[in-house]
């Protein structure tokens, strides 16, 4: 199941459980977990894309070692809203996640990766270490959005 509501996806999960954030790109996946009381998003990892059916065995297998319930993926809308053919590929994607069998939240990502940017040089990182840390640094800031909502609705 799919969706695109806060309190649908909600509805569709178990009391509790932890959920996994993901940030698609073309080349990697960004990939962060949350407690089992969905309170603080935290990064994971970085997988490179491959195949998909490469990929869909990477995450079945970090969604059995984390006993994961749920799946928050980052919709990359553009600003005004309106979906891009990126937006297009990550709802494929998505759908593509349906042999999971869990509810997957589609979540408006539009600043995460600025936003982590931005902390990152604040920060002084370099160059090649922003590389290293925005795909589940965003993918965390997507996962922490959710579950805010999660928990005020």
């Amino acid at each position: 199941m799919i969706v695109a509501h806060a309190a649908t996806f909600r509805d569709a999960l178990p009391n509790g459980g932890r959920l996994a954030g993901l940030d698609v790109g073309t080349k990697t996946i960004g990939i962060a977990y949350c407690d089992s009381r969905w309170t603080i998003a935290s990064p994971a990892e970085t997988i490179r894309r491959t195949k998909f059916t490469a990929d869909l065995a990477s995450l079945r297998a970090l969604v059995a070692a984390q006993a994961i319930v749920g799946i928050v993926v980052g919709l990359p809308l553009n600003l005004d809203g309106s979906d891009s053919p990126r937006t297009q590929s990550v709802r494929a994607f998505a759908r593509n996640l349906v042999p999971l069998d869990l509810p997957v939240l589609l979540w408006d990502e539009r600043w995460s990766t600025a936003a982590v940017t931005r902390t990152l040089i604040a920060a002084d990182a370099s160059r090649a270490r922003r590389a290293e840390l925005v795909d589940k640094l965003a993918a965390s800031y997507i996962l922490q959005g959710a579950i805010d909502a999660l928990a005020s609705g």
